[in-house]
């Protein structure tokens, strides 16, 4: 009896990502493509091995046993396939091609276009992919070829560096301060609207390690998108948080409590050592470089 093969390697790509997200949904945003293509793959695997990999129920899809067993062996053909174009992608000498760059939502947003349309205007013959995201994005896995991220990575294999730190501030609408007047303590702080997150606790805390006894009910509007966030404070919801570099150039809002000492925000350029010297990334990479330097200390 003949042994069943698997003869398309994108079929073991849509395994994973449905095996790791149970969703066809989820799986289909993270590879790109649509639910009905995934469908078809994973159809297509279980025709080609004669075994049924998933249990399709209403809340989406979960590993048979078989699957389960079959899943180490998957993941480690996706680390040798990403190897192998890992080392393909370095070896590579032109300085023209794509480069993918992710960052937070706010950053992309607030701070990036106009340091890519500095690099478009330096580097015509290379192409600019810009992920906005706040999750951590996994550089071993090319979802990106450069981070620009708010903290230091910690996956292994990594090159980071330490650009500086952005310095951030507490600001509110003129149209809010004229109002509900404006703060001249901290403690007055208790007594305004303050814009926090939702789910997120970093501001909390950043006020717990400041001595504050900080709770989300502190917070009456709360929005975890950090550019939605900003467009709240600015609309006049409440007293909130923000890079200086961005708010003070905006007319609309107006520092408060200066004085208070608010923790900066570390700016860390991250890409993995297979990649980071490509010409095409090690360029941006320098690009990348220049152009934030204005806004870190």
């Amino acid at each position: 009896m003949d042994m069943p093969t698997i003869t398309n390697w994108t079929l073991l790509q849509s395994f994973l990502a449905v095996a790791e997200t149970g969703s066809l949904s989820q799986a289909a945003h993270r590879l790109g493509t649509s639910q009905p293509t995934l469908g078809r793959h994973i159809k297509t695997l279980e025709a080609e091995l004669e075994v049924e990999l998933f249990h399709r129920h209403a809340r989406g899809f979960s590993l048979t046993d078989l699957g389960q067993a079959m899943l180490p062996a998957a993941r480690n053909m996706q680390r040798a396939m990403q190897d192998l174009s890992m080392t393909a992608a370095g070896a590579q000498k032109k300085l023209d091609g794509e480069v993918r760059i992710t960052t937070s939502v706010f950053m992309a947003h607030h701070v990036m276009p106009e340091i890519l349309s500095d690099i478009r205007k330096a580097e015509p013959a290379i192409t600019l992919d810009l992920d906005p995201s706040d999750e951590t994005e996994n550089l071993l896995f090319r979802r990106a070829d450069i981070a620009v991220r708010m903290y230091r990575p910690q996956q292994l294999d990594m090159i980071t560096h330490h650009l500086g730190d952005i310095p951030l501030g507490m600001y509110a609408a003129k149209s809010y301060l004229d109002r509900a007047g404006t703060p001249r303590t901290p403690d007055d702080l208790l007594q305004h609207d303050l814009v926090g997150y939702d789910r997120s606790d970093v501001i909390i805390r950043a006020m717990r390690d400041a001595g504050w006894p900080a709770t989300r009910d502190w917070f009456k509007v709360r929005c975890d998108n950090q550019s939605a966030y900003w467009q709240l404070v600015r609309a006049g919801c409440g007293i909130g948080f923000c890079q200086r570099a961005t708010a003070d150039k905006d007319p609309l809002v107006l520092p408060v409590l200066t004085d208070l000492p608010i923790p900066a925000l570390p700016v860390w350029l991250t890409a993995h050592q297979a990649m980071r010297h490509t010409p095409r990334i090690s360029r941006i990479w320098a690009l990348l470089e220049q152009g934030l330097r204005p806004f870190v200390s």
